[in-house]
């Protein structure tokens, strides 16, 4: 699990040399196998309903960067779990506020749910399970994220989730790597047993909360 973690951030100091030279912290950031574990058992003692975990948020200088594990139990088709499609705390987040639409609108449009975020990209690890993963094409009928929601000040950022329409589909399985670039509709759906993925999150804009550590790790 740890050498998946240590190649995707490798990998995007690769193909972003600027940003991870520019005022980077002095020494490495180490997030052991235990710790993600902790974070998953936390998760499941305190039955959390959101299958999203920020491990940390860590300043990087000119910007931050979200590490998370998340962890998706069984979906048997697209529209059997949506709030597990859309990125477990979309939904919810977004029907506290009607009025904040987004998206396209399309009166009776069908399918799985989905979410894109504002501000931030995303690189999956899976470490475990599988699933079919949905990316791109349309967020329609959708609603934003609050301003003080998990989503918005932890996880991803100013985001929209909905239905996702002309979208395509790809099954991951352990090993595989998925980038999602900002703006790009994403979710699951169908997952036989479970998924779970590492998720690391170049914050550019600094949306998220400078500084978070998972309560897991305050221990």
């Amino acid at each position: 699990m740890q050498k998946h973690f240590l190649q995707i951030l490798a990998m995007l100091f690769a193909v972003c040399p600027a940003l991870a030279l520019a005022q980077a912290p002095k020494d490495g950031v180490y997030m052991s196998d235990e710790d993600i574990k902790a974070v998953l058992k936390h998760s499941a003692d305190t039955h959390r309903t959101i299958p999203d975990n920020t491990l940390r948020v860590i300043d990087m200088g000119q910007y931050q960067l979200g590490v998370a594990v998340v962890a998706r139990g069984a979906m048997k088709g697209a529209g059997a779990n949506a709030n597990a499609a859309a990125g477990g705390n979309a939904a919810p987040a977004a029907a506290a506020n009607a009025s904040a639409a987004c998206g396209e609108k399309r009166p009776g449009a069908t399918g799985p749910n989905g979410i894109f975020h504002d501000d931030t990209a995303e690189s999956y690890v899976v470490i475990s399970g599988a699933g079919t993963l949905i990316t791109g094409g349309t967020i329609v009928n959708g609603k934003r994220s609050g301003p003080n929601d998990e989503v918005t000040t932890i996880l991803n950022g100013p985001s929209c989730g909905g239905t996702m329409v002309g979208y395509t589909s790809r099954q991951i399985k352990v090993g595989d790597v998925v980038i999602i670039p900002e703006g790009v509709p994403h979710g699951f759906s169908a997952i036989p047993d479970h998924i779970t993925y590492l998720s690391i999150r170049p914050d550019l804009k600094k949306v998220l909360k400078h500084g978070y550590v998972n309560p897991a790790l305050k221990q």
